[in-house]
C-alpha cells in the first residue's frame, strides 16, 4: 500500500509537471496584434488606403525573422510590408474598387517558436475589422467668430447644392461654391455668445464646431426716407470695422415690400461703408429693419407718396 501511494504521488507530480510545462510552452510564444487603421477613412482620388497593423512578439522563444503578417481582404491573402517607422508596424496599400465605400478584413500572422532545439510553426489571427470611407467631411471653418453678416468659408469634401448650415438648428443663408467649398453669412442672432454650427443635407447632419457672434455697431445716413413713386434716394450704411474677407451682408427687411425697391447690401471686403439707391414703389408708410445691430435692431422709417 505504501509503495502504491508513492507511485500514485509520483504520477500526480509527473502530470502536474507536464501541465506546467505545457502552460509555460503555450505562454512563451505568442503575437499581440493591434489594428491601427481607423474605422473611418477619408476618401482620396486614388482610392488607395493604408491598412496598418502592429504585431509584437510576446516571449523570447519566437524567432523574430520568422514573423510574417498577412491581411485577408476580399477573400485574398496578401503579405504585409514592414513600415519604415519600425516598432513592429506593418502596412498594406489597398486599392478599393469603384462603387464601394467600406471594407472588411482580418490579419493572419505566421511565426516560428523555438524551444529545446525544436522549431514549431504557429499562426495568430485577429478578429474581423471594418472600415468605412468618408466621401463627405468637414476640414475647418475660415474663422470661429465674427459679426452678424460676415461671410464665413467652410472647407471640406462632398458638398452639394442641397447643403444648409445651421446655427443651433436654425438654417442660415448658405452659398454652395464647389464640392470642396461652402460659405455662409453669420445670421442676425443674439451677439456675445456661442452657437453650435451643423452642416445639414438630405443624407444626414455633420457637426462643424462652435461659432461666436460678436457685437457690432452700425450707422445709417439719412435716418429716414421720404420718397415719391419712381424716385430714388441714396442710403449709406457704415460699420465700425472693415468688412472681413467675402464681405459683410446687411440683411435688410421691410414691412412694405411693394413700397420700396432696393438691391442686396454687402459691404465689400476691407471697406466700412456701402451706399445703395432705394426707389419708391407703391405709396405706403413703413420701415426698413436691420437686426442684430445697436440695441438689437436698426429701424429706418420710410414714407412713399404719389409722384
Amino acid at each position: 500500500m505504501q509503495n502504491s501511494r508513492l507511485t500514485l504521488s509520483r504520477k500526480i507530480s509527473l502530470w502536474i509537471g507536464v501541465l506546467l510545462g505545457l502552460t509555460l510552452l503555450s505562454g512563451c510564444g505568442s503575437i499581440a496584434l493591434t489594428n491601427l487603421t481607423p474605422p473611418s477613412i477619408q476618401d482620396n482620388p486614388s482610392r488607395i488606403y493604408t491598412i496598418t497593423l502592429r504585431a509584437i512578439p510576446k516571449g523570447s522563444s519566437i524567432v523574430p525573422a520568422s514573423v510574417v503578417p498577412h491581411i485577408i481582404i476580399d477573400g485574398e491573402n496578401h503579405v504585409m510590408s514592414k513600415s519604415p517607422l519600425g516598432g513592429g508596424l506593418y502596412e498594406y496599400e489597398y486599392h478599393l474598387p469603384n462603387g464601394r465605400n467600406e471594407l472588411a478584413y482580418y490579419f493572419l500572422v505566421n511565426y516560428d517558436v523555438e524551444y529545446n532545439d525544436h522549431v514549431e510553426q504557429r499562426e495568430s489571427y485577429s478578429g474581423i475589422n471594418r472600415a468605412g470611407i468618408l466621401s463627405r467631411y468637414v476640414f475647418s471653418l475660415d474663422a470661429n467668430r465674427g459679426p452678424i453678416g460676415a461671410r464665413i468659408g467652410l472647407l471640406g469634401r462632398g458638398f452639394t447644392q442641397q447643403d444648409v448650415i445651421y446655427f443651433d438648428n436654425m438654417p442660415v443663408r448658405t452659398v454652395y461654391e464647389s464640392p470642396t467649398s461652402l460659405s455662409f453669412f453669420v445670421p442676425a442672432l443674439g451677439a456675445s455668445r456661442n452657437y453650435q454650427v451643423t452642416l445639414g443635407s438630405p443624407n444626414g447632419n455633420t457637426e462643424v464646431g462652435a461659432f461666436r457672434i460678436d457685437t457690432s455697431g452700425l450707422t445709417v445716413t439719412p435716418t429716414s426716407l421720404n420718397l415719391r413713386t419712381g424716385e430714388s434716394q441714396s442710403l449709406t450704411f457704415t460699420v465700425p470695422n472693415p468688412a472681413p474677407m467675402g464681405g459683410l451682408l446687411l440683411d435688410v427687411t421691410t414691412d412694405i415690400p411693394e413700397g420700396v425697391i432696393m438691391p442686396e447690401l454687402i459691404v465689400p471686403a476691407g471697406q466700412t461703408t456701402v451706399t445703395v439707391l432705394v426707389q419708391g414703389g407703391r405709396p405706403e408708410r413703413g420701415s426698413l429693419y436691420l437686426k442684430g445691430y445697436e440695441a438689437g435692431e436698426v429701424t429706418i422709417p420710410v414714407t412713399v407718396t404719389v409722384k
